[in-house]
């Protein structure tokens, strides 16, 4: 691999933002002490998104047999490591209040430091797989490592998460792995035995000769088995269970980044069915799985009682309808699609930083128990409401910017399937206003103990998704547009 320029600890960037986080959980493994070991996961994290960002000024490396960086994959990299970075500042306050109350303990705290770091490796890795095995099996340990994280209370509800969670990813990943033996067949017809028949760049080139009746089964593997990791219905089942059960970082994790993994892993599969001519168009299939987890999460949120719960409920939702937008395909649909991604990682990630908080304080995720948060709590409360506020889709929020572009391309290239797409939003807008008017403006309900809390990543996120829905600079849109002509 050529030398990139800047570097980060002595490595170019690809490198650094696979070296920093392992090299980080190998440390955590072994320090003793809750404020170090918290303070170094911090560190590492912010290296890790400081090699991100340098890979926009750095000169890319050709692409090899394991590794690659192109235009797609840096705005996953560079939102990872963002959002990987603002949890760990949030987690430093969550889990020091765990470790008061006793539901952690020491040992526990150098085990969840260092899986969070190894988790962060295995999503840079498979972000910059540039062999399909390899990303299989990064997305497995990064979904490993959150299994491990979700059970780490060891409470009967928490270990029923984490299996539920290792069940149903294990049967996902079966597929996926299945899909993956499909299309190595395909391939290597064309390429020949051996590496080249899992090298990314390889099989783009040559897709147009490729199988099209294996490259088409392969597909509908390959979205049922990452389909499960992105949390699609009617594979969401594990979801909902290991936001409410695990710690809520984990949560904020798992909705604002490891679920954006698995739709990677789609999307590059996507681009590799576009290219052969003959194989079936996988924007059928993405856009029936959308709508179906859109419409059916927008229903249940309305029955949901647990805070964690309801917003678990709320990523299915919106994974469906980047999903959809991803299968609508075109221009403006792709750019829709990416931008309603990155807010929709930066405004759940707030939302479940504003929640964590809130459950400590209280004492209780359910949300009878939480009444009046801008009386009792004003930053937590005024917090929560400009999340529900962006997460609703209302302007002038990003999310009212990418909703808006997906619905107008529906209307023009699909104009049948606006009908579904908008009824599901307004279902969803109306629960989210019947479940959690209460909880913000209502009567005080609960604990009024102070928040001994930074605030400050939960309003970094708001306040991005906020300019982002005013303002964004033409350089943002020409990068955007120029991936979503990649997407095709």
């Amino acid at each position: 691999m050529s030398a990139l320029s800047p570097s980060i600890l002595g490595f170019d960037a690809v490198t650094a933002v696979l070296v920093i986080p392992i090299t980080a959980a190998a440390l955590l493994a072994l320090l003793p002490g809750y404020r170090m070991t918290a303070r170094l996961n911090v560190v590492a994290s912010l290296l890790t998104l400081l090699a991100a960002l340098s890979l926009f000024f750095s000169a890319r490396p050709p692409p090899g047999r394991y590794l690659l960086v192109d235009d797609l994959n840096i705005i996953f990299i560079v939102l990872n490591a963002f959002v990987g970075f603002t949890t760990s500042v949030f987690s430093a306050d969550y889990i020091a209040h765990e470790l008061e109350i006793g539901r952690l303990t020491p040992a526990n705290l150098r085990f969840y430091h260092a899986m969070y770091q190894i988790m962060m490796f295995g999503m840079n890795l498979a972000f910059v797989s540039n062999n399909i095995g390899l990303m299989w099996v990064a997305v497995e340990l990064a979904t490993l490592t959150t299994v491990l994280m979700v059970g780490i209370y060891r409470t009967h509800e928490a270990l029923e998460a984490a299996w539920k969670y290792f069940i149903l990813g294990s049967v996902g990943i079966a597929f996926a792995l299945f899909g993956t033996i499909l299309v190595y067949l395909a391939a290597q017809a064309v390429v020949g035995t051996g590496y080249d028949a899992m090298v990314w760049t390889t099989l783009v080139e040559h897709a147009a000769g490729f199988d099209p009746a294996l490259l088409n089964l392969a597909f509908i593997f390959l979205l049922l088995g990452y389909g499960t990791k992105v949390g699609l219905a009617p594979l969401h089942a594990w979801l909902p269970d290991a936001h409410a059960e695990g710690p809520t970082p984990i949560s904020a994790v798992l909705s604002g980044l490891l679920l954006n993994v698995a739709l990677y892993a789609v999307l590059r599969f996507k681009i590799l069915l576009a290219a052969t001519p003959e194989a079936i168009s996988p924007g059928p299939l993405m856009m029936t799985m959308g709508l179906i987890s859109l419409i059916f999460a927008a229903f249940m949120l309305y029955r949901r009682r647990d805070i964690k719960r309801l917003f678990a409920y709320s990523s299915i939702e919106h994974m469906g309808i980047i999903v959809f937008a991803f299968g609508l395909g075109g221009s403006l649909a792709n750019f829709a699609g990416l931008l309603h991604m990155v807010m929709h990682s930066l405004t759940k990630s707030a939302i479940f930083f504003a929640v964590g908080h809130i459950a400590q304080i209280k004492g209780t995720q359910r949300l009878s128990a939480i009444r009046g948060l801008t009386e009792t709590h004003p930053g937590l409360g005024w917090g929560l409401l400009a999340g529900v506020i962006a997460i609703a889709g209302l302007p002038p929020a990003g999310i009212f910017m990418s909703e808006f572009l997906i619905v107008s391309s529906t209307f023009a290239k699909q104009p049948l399937l606006a009908i579904p797409l908008v009824f599901g939003l307004l279902v969803a807008f109306g629960a989210l206003l019947l479940r959690l008017t209460g909880a913000i403006f209502g009567q005080p309900r609960g604990s009024l103990a102070p928040a001994e809390a930074s605030y400050l990543p939960m309003f970094l996120h708001l306040a991005l998704v906020l300019a982002a829905g005013i303002y964004l600079p033409p350089q943002m849109v020409t990068w955007f547009q120029h991936i979503a002509n990649l997407l095709r």
